[in-house]
């Protein structure tokens, strides 16, 4: 066999027909390395995002103004470290205007729970800390304020999730907005749990990571439930990206405890 003819795999194949392949072009000088670097062309399939123009002195890390729309509570793990808030002598912390306050700001939330603020940044959050705080030239209960009714404007328009089996029932608030956990810092979250389900027993609650918050009716008698409940708690904490806390709680008269099992008294 003629090793040259087109239509064999094998050999120099010089007959096949290349018309639909595209022509290749040949440089007639070599690159110039010493010429300028085209700024606007992408490197490795990579665009530069464009340049922020907002002034340093408008970002909400300097201006109150801006920031003060951009703030949310969220919960921490038990042990998370930071400026209590309770503490912070803000004409203290000015006196060492030199040096970094970089440790977050730190409330104490219900049943220990310690809480940050952050600011919303589109896809992550940027934690409050001692130097924004003079940055703002605010005091503690400012932030406090507006984090509060924030996290109140977003809650009033998320929804809830409603299970049923039987005579059990579970409301969840998973939204993926980031702010789930915290609402059971809110009051009209805690009126809305009662009136939904108070009448049908005990209320445990669920806080284990930053997305979710769960809540469900534990009946007299109904020992498994409390048991179900404190399994689901403690798996979704454990493959969660933000865990919060392992524990189920539980509202007694409207406020967030730790539930210590059925057959414990309110």
């Amino acid at each position: 066999m003629d090793m040259d003819l087109g239509g064999s795999d094998v050999g120099r194949d010089t007959e096949r027909d290349l018309g639909d392949e595209p022509t290749g072009t040949l440089r007639d000088s070599p690159p110039d390395y010493l010429a300028p670097i085209d700024a606007s062309a992408p490197v490795s399939g990579h665009v530069p995002p464009p340049e922020s123009t907002l002034p340093i002195a408008e970002s909400p890390e300097h201006d109150w103004e801006r920031a003060r729309t951009l703030l949310f509570p969220a919960f921490r793990p038990v042990g998370t470290q930071g400026l209590v808030v309770e503490s912070i002598d803000r004409e203290a912390l000015a006196g060492h205007g030199s040096q970094s306050h970089a440790q977050p700001l730190l409330d104490q939330g219900p049943a220990g729970l310690p809480v940050v603020y952050t600011m919303d940044a589109g896809g992550f959050d940027i934690v409050v800390n001692g130097d924004h705080l003079l940055s703002w030239g605010v005091e503690p209960s400012a932030i406090q304020d507006a984090a509060m009714g924030n996290l109140s404007a977003w809650s009033a328009g998320a929804a809830w999730t409603a299970e049923t089996s039987g005579e059990r029932r579970l409301l969840s608030s998973e939204t993926g907005d980031g702010w789930d956990a915290a609402r059971i810092l809110l009051p009209e979250t805690v009126q809305h749990l009662v009136r939904e389900l108070g009448s049908h027993g005990r209320i445990l609650v669920g806080i284990p990571e930053r997305h979710l918050l769960t809540a469900g009716s534990l009946r007299p008698g109904d020992d498994e439930f409390a048991v179900l409940f404190a399994d689901f708690i403690v798996e979704h904490s454990g493959g969660a990206d933000e865990p919060i806390d392992r524990r189920v709680f539980e509202l007694v008269d409207g406020r967030l405890v730790e539930f210590l099992g059925p057959d414990t008294a309110l």
